[in-house]
């Protein structure tokens, strides 16, 4: 990802527009900010772009943090229309096809609740996946990422260089790692609650 993949606003008040680098799956970008909003920020899909209102006073370093933290966040908020396994199994070979020529043909995919310290497993010898329902509401690029994760096993058991290699066709593997690595030490600090839609901007 680019290192500054938004336009940025040079003055308070002012609304920029721009499209988010190329493979994201994000629509325009919209961000207006406002010196009215202290505290807070928020996002909504307005048709084919998503508005990102922050406070004035933030920085252009800031203001791409919480641009990627609201777009994770909206994302997360429409996957919750989970999918069924059906649906799993057919984004599965989608994938497959996508990244490893459709070599990793698995026989079954579906959502389990008995995995609570593995995001997804493999067994290789009965070409089986199996999702954590955890992951169920999170980004779909996080859920792509463990299903192409789990495909690789299907290809290379085990987690040698040539997995990781496998790995790499997948462009938003480091995001959908850091993702998870964050989710899982959130988990261990105390919530802090904020108001529905809207996040402490700090």
């Amino acid at each position: 990802m680019p290192a500054d993949p938004l336009h940025r606003a040079g003055t308070p008040h002012r609304s920029t527009t721009s499209q988010p680098p190329s493979g994201s799956g994000v629509s325009a970008i919209e961000v207006r900010r406002s010196a009215r909003r202290r505290r807070t920020v928020s996002a909504y899909r307005e048709g084919d772009r998503t508005v990102v209102l922050i406070p004035a006073r933030m920085s252009e370093a800031e203001e791409q943090r919480w641009v990627n933290v609201m777009l994770d966040k909206l994302a997360a908020q429409e996957s919750k229309r989970a999918l069924g396994d059906a649906e799993l199994a057919e984004r599965a070979q989608r994938l497959s096809d996508q990244y490893f020529d459709g070599r990793a043909r698995p026989v079954s995919v579906r959502w389990v609740t008995n995995q609570n310290t593995r995001w997804g497993s493999c067994t290789p010898a009965e070409g089986s996946i199996r999702l954590s329902h955890r992951l169920q509401g999170m980004p779909e690029y996080v859920v792509d990422y463990v299903l192409v994760h789990e495909l690789a096993h299907l290809l290379v058991p085990g987690h040698g260089p040539r997995f990781w290699e496998l790995l790499t066709a997948y462009p938003r593997t480091e995001r959908a790692r850091g993702y998870l690595e964050g989710v899982v030490a959130a988990e261990r600090l105390p919530h802090v609650p904020g108001a529905r839609g809207e996040s402490p901007a700090g």
